[in-house]
């Protein structure tokens, strides 16, 4: 039975809770926020030393604003407990490679939650491409603003996500990226964004995210073929509607279209039972590193 605190009750710090508590290898011994704005079963705290004193929790799951995880990452390395980041792992660069020089020399248990790693259709998207050679990846990733984002723009809010999943899916480093941005409607940070890469072998990758879209749209498309003498196949992935097609037999006129299988699950239990494992066995699994982190937060900084 592993004792597991979060610092921060927001939609996410919410979302964890609502997971961990019906968890049964798990003891939710502690909560900590500025305030308490709903009724909690497990002892609530204001402040974050306090609830680490009288708790001392094996590890901590931080959801709290990303200005506030570097200072909350390194007091729970210097207790020597284990951290679960709510991604991105901080709010610049400078901050992510603090936290990842404190965790290192406290050899504490670290990992950044990239949630769209596990994302039943990302699972079933790399499971089809697995023996593929992957010619390019294109993710789209919009919707209207959210006016509970001030603190970043897109690029640290959402791009962090696919830059992620771009590495994640092909399993190829990132040799080049370039970034466009605008502010158009945020009061102080880019609201929309394009993002090219090159990574290992040649492969091309872009990421077209705003907060100027109307609607909520999340979708992944991937050229493939099994090898250089085989056509191209291409598979569109929504991660909203759950679905997968691949389409193959493509020429200039026509293809066949095949829906593939999406094995259902809830992306956050997955993730968080991976890191419960990971607390027990070192094997870290597909959760992201902070090193993941600090790749994707490179990228949304150089800028």
């Amino acid at each position: 039975m592993k004792k597991i605190a979060i610092v921060g009750l927001g939609i996410m710090g919410k979302n964890h809770y609502r997971i961990l508590k019906n968890m049964h290898d798990v003891e939710l011994v502690g909560l900590c926020d500025i305030a308490k704005n709903d009724e909690y079963e497990e002892p609530f705290f204001t402040e974050l030393n306090e609830m680490l004193d009288e708790t001392k929790p094996d590890a901590v799951i931080i959801a709290a604003p990303t200005f506030l995880h570097r200072d909350i990452a390194i007091e729970c390395a210097n207790r020597q407990i284990d951290i679960f980041l709510e991604k991105p792992a901080a709010a610049s660069v400078k901050d992510a490679e603090e936290i990842l020089s404190v965790v290192s020399k406290a050899n504490i248990k670290s990992c950044v939650g990239h949630i769209e790693r596990f994302n039943p259709v990302v699972k079933s998207l790399i499971s089809e491409i697995k023996d593929h050679e992957v010619l390019s990846i294109s993710i789209t990733r919009s919707g209207a603003f959210p006016e509970r984002i001030a603190d970043v723009g897109i690029l640290t809010d959402l791009s962090v996500h696919d830059s992620d999943l771009i590495r994640f899916i092909t399993q190829k480093d990132i040799v080049k990226s370039a970034v466009f941005k605008s502010q158009k409607i945020h009061k102080t940070h880019e609201d929309n964004a394009i993002l090219a890469f090159e990574l290992e072998g040649e492969v091309v990758g872009d990421i077209t995210t705003n907060w100027l879209t109307p609607y909520r749209k999340r979708s992944i498309a991937v050229a493939c073929r099994v090898d250089s003498n085989s056509k191209i196949k291409y598979f569109e992935a929504d991660l909203i509607s759950q679905t997968l097609k691949e389409r193959i037999n493509i020429d200039a006129n026509s293809h066949t279209t095949r829906n593939c299988f999406i094995q259902r699950s809830d992306a956050l239990h997955d993730e968080l039972k991976t890191f419960v494992s990971y607390l027990k066995t070192n094997n870290r699994g597909d959760l992201a590193s902070v090193e993941d982190s600090i790749i994707t937060l490179e990228i949304a900084n150089d800028s």
